[in-house]
């Protein structure tokens, strides 16, 4: 099958879940936050990459920014440099603990995060046996939202109780999508969650946009999809690229953005540009 003829397919079957026009009046004092999830189904594509270093040079553009590392495996907690300690997401979720009892602030202008870790995998049992488990993080993260400008939600790679809570605390969905024909498949199935999320939890939920990250100049694979992903989504595909950049690979490991770990690295300035069109599409 080709690109061209996939990404007409997913097009046609997702018209309904994007967001028709941006949230209004939201970045500013004393108004509640927009909840932003960083979702694809599809693992790999730039998830947590695009979590951290988004927030991160939010933040460094002076807006107050939450993220929430829904991921067990705890890649964003770690990516800002963060132990998750004795309170973290699981306790949120699963125990008496209220989310300000659990954010911690980063070493970054801006940022706080709600953490988390391995322990985190135990919610996926233990929310079936609460009534109401879908809403937990919602009303979690209700009472802190006019301490921030933006909360990301960084999602797992899984259409599990975990994502399930992101996307009904979500306003706005934050499509990362990889620029290859098999990241495709990522966007298919997250339309169809979003139909079902929205069908039963959250009908206000929307895709407000899709990130291309990974980005190759030098192949031609690169350039079709991206060409076909612009051609057919039009404007919710951001005009900022992320390029494939080893210092946007080798930050993690030191547990720094990228903006703390290169500057002036073409990764750097791709998410610092992208923080800049996202203040624009919400604002």
């Amino acid at each position: 099958m080709s690109v061209i003829y996939r990404v007409a397919k997913i097009v046609e079957s997702s018209r309904l879940v994007f967001a028709k026009q941006p949230p209004e009046g939201i970045i500013k004092n004393n108004v509640m936050a927009i909840f932003v999830a960083v979702a694809n189904q599809k693992g790999g594509v730039g998830k947590t990459t695009t979590s951290v270093n988004l927030a991160s040079a939010l933040g460094a553009l002076e807006k107050r920014i939450l993220l929430v590392d829904c991921d067990p495996q705890g890649n964003a907690t770690r990516g800002v440099g963060v132990d998750a300690g004795n309170v973290h997401l699981y306790h949120v979720l699963c125990g008496p603990h209220r989310a300000a009892d659990a954010i911690q602030k980063t070493d970054y202008a801006g940022l706080s995060i709600l953490p988390s870790d391995r322990q985190l995998v135990g919610a996926e049992v233990e929310l079936a046996g609460h009534e109401k488990w879908e809403y937990r993080l919602r009303r979690s993260l209700e009472e802190i939202g006019k301490d921030f400008d933006v909360v990301f939600l960084d999602c797992p790679p899984s259409l599990g109780h975990l994502t399930v809570n992101a996307l009904t605390a979500a306003d706005r969905i934050l499509v990362p999508l990889q620029c290859e024909y098999y990241a495709l498949e990522g966007v298919s199935e997250l339309v169809a969650t979003v139909r079902r999320v929205q069908a039963h939890h959250n009908p206000e939920l929307k895709i407000g946009g899709i990130v291309l990250t990974m980005f190759d100049e030098r192949t031609n694979l690169s350039q079709d999809v991206a060409k076909e992903v612009r051609r057919h989504f039009k404007n919710e595909v951001y005009d900022v690229v992320i390029p494939r950049n080893i210092r946007l690979a080798e930050a993690p490991s030191h547990g720094l953005p990228i903006l703390n770990y290169d500057i002036k690295s073409r990764g750097a300035e791709a998410y610092l540009a992208l923080a800049r069109e996202f203040l624009k599409r919400v604002s």
